[in-house]
C-alpha cells in the first residue's frame, strides 16, 4: 500500500494540530473558536487531517501512578548480530510492558521503554529476551527512571508545518 503524502498544511492546520495536542476533547465549536474558523470548515479541516493520517488518533493520557507504583525502565539494548533485527521487533513489539521502543544509531541498537509492576518482573523479562538465542540479544543496559522531568505534551507548533523544499 503506498502511503499517502500529507496535505499542505496552512497556518490555520497548524493551530488545529497544536490546540488537539494541548486538548484532544475539544468540542469542535471551542476549536473552531480558538482557530477562527466556522464550527463546519473547522470540522472539515479536521476530518481531512484525519483522512490524511497526520492526525492518527485521539487517546487519553493516564497519571498511571494514582493507580499503582510501577516501575519504569530505560533499556539500552544491543543485538549480537545485524540480522536479527525483524525477529527481534517483531518479539519486543508483542510484549506489553514495553510501551515504547526506538531504533537508535550509536553504541546501541534500540532503546526501550518497559513500564512493570516491579523489578522482579523486568528482571523476569529481560533475562527471557537474553536467553533466547533466536533474539541475539547481547547485551541489555537498564536505567531505572525515579521520576519524571518533563513528559511528552505534543510536538512543538514549529514542526507540524511542512518547510518548502
Amino acid at each position: 500500500m503506498v502511503a499517502k503524502r500529507a496535505p499542505a498544511l496552512d497556518a490555520i492546520d497548524v493551530k488545529i494540530l497544536a490546540a488537539l495536542q494541548a486538548d484532544g476533547r475539544s468540542t469542535i465549536q471551542k476549536l473552531a473558536a480558538r482557530v477562527g474558523l466556522s464550527a463546519r470548515a473547522c470540522l472539515e479541516r479536521v476530518r481531512r487531517l484525519e483522512q490524511a493520517g497526520v492526525i492518527a488518533g485521539y487517546q487519553a493520557v493516564i497519571e498511571l501512578r494514582q493507580l499503582s507504583r510501577p516501575v519504569n525502565v530505560f533499556a539500552e539494548i544491543i543485538l549480537e548480530k545485524q540480522a536479527n533485527h525483524g525477529r527481534f521487533e517483531k518479539r519486543i513489539s508483542a510484549i506489553d510492558s514495553v510501551v515504547e521502543c526506538w531504533e537508535v544509531s550509536g553504541g546501541v541498537d534500540y532503546i526501550a521503554r518497559i513500564v512493570c509492576p516491579d523489578l522482579a518482573e523486568y528482571q523476569e523479562l529481560t533475562n527471557e529476551l537474553i536467553d533466547d538465542e533466536a533474539l541475539g540479544v547481547a547485551r541489555i543496559v537498564s536505567h531505572v527512571a525515579l521520576r519524571p522531568v518533563r513528559r511528552f505534551t505534543g510536538y512543538p507548533a514549529r514542526l507540524l508545518s511542512r518547510k518548502p523544499g
